[in-house]
């Protein structure tokens, strides 16, 4: 397919991006890549966002200090 560079660039085809919501573009080796952005899919909220809600008393009062100590010194 051959289409006309205007002064606003180039309009893609709605069937050449499928179902996508989003697309990246990129030039790359002289080439222009139109990319689909897919976003990871999580089941649930992100596990990392409640990292320090729920933490284990250990006994060792400088833990999050010297956690390298404990874990690998023994």
């Amino acid at each position: 397919m051959k289409v006309k560079v205007g002064e606003n660039g180039v309009t893609v085809p709605r069937q050449m991006l499928g179902d996508a919501e989003e697309v990246e573009i990129r030039d790359e080796n002289d080439r222009v890549v139109i990319e689909p952005v897919r976003e990871a899919k999580q089941k649930g909220p992100d596990p990392i966002s409640k990292l320090g809600q729920d933490p284990v008393s250990c006994g060792a009062e400088d833990a999050s200090v010297n956690h390298d100590q404990y874990l690998y010194d023994g």
